[in-house]
């Protein structure tokens, strides 16, 4: 089949559905890519967003969920920091996690880890916004 993409992005993004998620064909990806823009689908598989996915016609909690986990470390580094960039920004406190995100991982850990800690330390104090570098040094605190 023969199939033609806008964008490279949305053809990278094609190939990364079908080739590395178990599940999803063509027509789902295809579903995807008319569902949700590029830069939106990274950002939610960076920030673990399995509602938004699970909106995209064709994609359930399930599928959302092994999306997440099969393309977590795929879409990395790099999509967390374009997410950050884009008019998806996180805003507030979900910007200081994405940051002390970002930091944990060039210190060396992996994103999965990072994220948890990250947000085991914000779930310590609901309701308060706390700067990055506090929650690189509580999350340092959950992984040692």
């Amino acid at each position: 089949m023969l199939f033609g993409f806008a964008t490279s992005a949305e053809r990278d993004l094609f190939r990364l559905l079908i080739n590395h998620v178990s599940g999803i064909g063509p027509k789902t990806a295809l579903d995807v890519l008319s569902g949700v823009s590029v830069t939106s689908f990274k950002a939610a598989v960076v920030a673990g967003d399995t509602k938004t996915l699970s909106q995209v016609k064709g994609i359930g909690k399930k599928t959302a969920e092994r999306i997440l986990v099969e393309l977590k470390d795929k879409v990395g580094v790099a999509a967390a920091w374009e997410a950050a960039s884009s008019t998806h920004a996180p805003t507030g406190r979900a910007l200081e996690m994405n940051d002390a995100v970002l930091a944990l991982i060039a210190l060396g850990y992996k994103q999965t880890d990072a994220q948890k800690a990250v947000q085991s330390a914000t779930e310590a104090r609901p309701g308060v916004e706390i700067p990055s570098d506090e929650l690189v040094r509580e999350a340092l605190k959950r992984l040692a």
